[in-house]
């Protein structure tokens, strides 16, 4: 690791100490939480306090190292391997002791049993593990799912099981708004949710998991996700608050009306066109909390809360990230479902896409709309999303705005942002506005999801609008493409 990351102070992954403790237990608490965790350093010989190198006795400072790497195999539960090196600065010499993640979680203090002697790191700090925590680690441990596990002391019928696989279809049916993309969805069996985990079939007989449980809101002790609305940019002031109960699906659906009726709505007028305008990208609302409930630990306590503030729409899911994955990897579109039965289900009645899109596609929507980046903060063993509203007054009195504005004019203001693939887009669009999404695609080389995407932003940027239902109608450009290419 560069000196300027391994000496800029405390963080998740690094810790300092100004010499080797006699009692090991006094640094094993974070050899075991950086094992739990993704990883990190112990660096011996830094003041933790002022940051000043002490450095170690080279005298013996092999002997010291031994001692540390036999210290930590005979502590920890299952055994832990640290790589143990050297590293000069300043004429100073210090011991590195790097920890990997562990893949053989929960990592233990032998002498304290799992139960007291599992730590983790959070923001920063080293804590013993919460009940909750743990169990999460167990099943982690072992390639195990909360959500596919079988959901203790629930019955089901075969009625209830015909119930909910038509129940998914048919909200499957109304997300999918083009004709020719409603008639490729399948029929979902017993068989199907088995494949998925929200069903597990046991020595012959099929069994509700945790999966199940939400999908049809008779968990026991069901979450729920709470909304609110408050005055100013911090939570002393309630304006009004909401709790909403039911199916995970319709917590969502019902978390996302609420979101709606608060934000502030706009008017634009395009040439002889009139456009109602939200604040804040709408499907980027949408797909925030149902990635929220996705998620979510469920082993912990706490709800789903979304908060809407002047400045700002904050969706916090209980649950730490999973090991291995980062801010830095969710910016990239990597994805690892917490929920991989619930995800699944997502998936098919498509409340959610494909794993990993979802963060990409909001900051680029929010590029968009002119809003600022939004924020991730993963903190106290919760995540949190932040999506930053426009500057107080861009939406006018009351949050209404009218922009008459003629097409030619938008277009020139449109110009210059349109990149190579938009132009691609628009001019197929002009030239074949009765295409089905899936030709598009074909004819472009594209596949179906970055047509969809496309078209919602250029019905978004009032380039195109729909004209007719999505079997029988057509794609009508707002716009002169010769214009726009030049």
């Amino acid at each position: 690791m560069a000196e300027d990351k391994l000496f800029s102070g405390e963080s998740k992954n690094i810790e300092y100490k100004v010499t080797v403790p006699e009692k090991s237990e006094k640094y094993m608490k974070t050899v075991v939480a950086f094992a739990n965790g993704r990883g990190g350093k112990i660096v011996f010989g830094i003041d933790d306090k002022t940051l000043d190198i002490v450095g170690m006795d080279v005298d013996n400072i092999y002997k010291t190292m031994d001692a540390i790497t036999n210290a930590i195999s005979d502590a920890c539960e299952p055994a832990i391997r640290p790589d143990v090196a050297l590293q000069t600065v300043k004429d100073k010499t210090v011991i590195v002791v790097e920890i990997l993640p562990g893949a053989q979680r929960p990592y233990y203090i032998k002498s304290q049993g799992m139960v007291d002697g599992t730590y983790v790191r959070v923001s920063g700090t080293t804590r013993h593990v919460e009940g909750y925590m743990l169990k999460e680690l167990i099943l982690e441990g072992q390639n195990r799912y909360f959500d596919s596990e079988i959901c203790q002391n629930m019955p089901v019928s075969d009625s209830e099981i015909e119930e909910l696989c038509k129940s998914m279809k048919e909200t499957a049916l109304k997300n999918t708004w083009q004709d020719s993309e409603k008639a490729k969805i399948k029929d979902v069996t017993k068989n199907t949710l088995i494949s998925w985990g929200v069903l597990k079939d046991a020595e012959g007989k099929v069994y509700p998991t945790n999966a199940y449980a939400l999908l049809t809101g008779k968990m026991p002790q069901m979450p729920v996700i709470q909304c609110g609305v408050f005055k100013g940019t911090n939570r002393a002031h309630f304006v009004d608050r909401r709790e909403f109960e039911g199916s995970i699906q319709e917590q969502m659906e019902a978390a996302y009306q609420y979101v709606l009726e608060k934000i502030n709505m706009g008017m634009t007028i395009m040439g002889m066109y009139r456009q109602d305008v939200y604040e804040l990208p709408t499907d980027s609302i949408r797909e925030l909390i149902a990635n929220a409930v996705a998620h979510r630990s469920y082993l912990e306590p706490g709800n789903i809360q979304v908060a809407l503030f002047d400045d700002r729409l904050e969706v916090t899911s209980p649950g730490m990230l999973l090991n291995n994955v980062t801010i830095l990897k969710m910016l990239e579109g990597y994805s690892k479902p917490r929920n991989p039965a619930i995800a699944r289900a997502f998936a098919y009645m498509k409340i959610i896409e494909k794993w990993g899109t979802g963060i990409p596609r909001l900051f680029e929507a929010c590029e968009e709309y002119g809003l600022p980046k939004p924020e991730l903060v993963d903190f106290d063993g919760d995540f949190r999303v932040n999506m930053y509203r426009k500057v107080k007054g861009e939406f006018g009195v009351n949050g209404v705005t009218t922009q008459t504005t003629q097409t030619h004019q938008s277009t020139q203001s449109k110009k210059s942002t349109l990149s190579d693939d938009d132009k691609k887009i628009l001019e197929l669009v002009h030239n074949y506005p009765s295409m089905s999404q899936r030709e598009y695609a074909n004819e472009l080389g594209w596949n179906l999801d970055r047509v969809k995407y496309y078209l919602r932003k250029m019905k978004t940027q009032e380039l195109i609008k729909r004209v007719g239902n999505s079997h029988s109608g057509y794609w009508e450009v707002l716009a002169e493409v010769n214009q726009l290419q030049n």
